[in-house]
């Protein structure tokens, strides 16, 4: 298996819709803005107009993240943005550790039959790539540090310490937030 990471940008929005979309269109899913909105506009944005909030993002010249394939195949997702321009910047549970203009990595996301195969080691590794291209001084992760239990699948999207640790994170801050029963930490990467 060769994984290649690329920009999610408005011609690969069928993938993107892929791995965020729901199977009924009109659905109310997150495709991946509920962390990436305000909790105003998040509430407001229904069915078919999330996936066009999602295609208006792909259209900017910064793709709001990562895809990963595997060969011609979409198998994975991770949301990259600049930490200023996200809801978390302005959490009281996740403080800014500086006033470093950091990257955030949001959501991890590999789809259903390829998990397991280390797919979100190399999306996390493309995110860093491309938030370095675009010309972040470091890249940040708010993950659970569950030291090695279970996590459920609906909360895993914001990845594990472990995950970050083995992409060259180490942990910056400790958080008062919580996903899944577990406490997040704030892990930071230097690009």
């Amino acid at each position: 298996m060769t994984i290649e990471v690329k920009p999610a940008t408005l011609s690969r929005f069928d993938d993107v819709a892929t791995m965020l979309g729901p199977k009924r269109p009109d659905a109310n899913v997150c495709w991946c803005l509920s962390h990436r909105i305000d909790s105003k506009t998040n509430r407001e944005l229904a069915g078919t107009a999330r996936r066009d909030a999602m295609r208006d993002l792909c259209a900017r010249k910064v793709s709001p993240g990562v895809l990963a394939y595997d060969g011609d195949e979409v198998v994975g997702w991770a949301a990259v943005a600049p930490r200023a321009d996200l809801p978390v910047a302005r959490s009281t549970r996740i403080k800014p550790i500086d006033d470093l203009p950091v990257w955030s990595v949001i959501c991890v996301r590999v789809r259903p039959g390829h998990r397991g195969q280390g797919i979100s080691h190399h999306l996390l590794a493309g995110a860093v790539a491309y938030a370095a291209e675009q010309g972040a001084p470091a890249v940040e992760g708010y993950p659970v540090d569950n030291d090695g239990q279970k996590v459920d699948l609906t909360m895993a999207f914001v990845g594990t310490r472990r995950l970050f640790e083995d992409g060259g994170f180490t942990l910056a801050a400790r958080t008062d937030a919580v996903a899944g029963g577990f406490p997040r930490v704030v892990m930071r990467r230097p690009v």
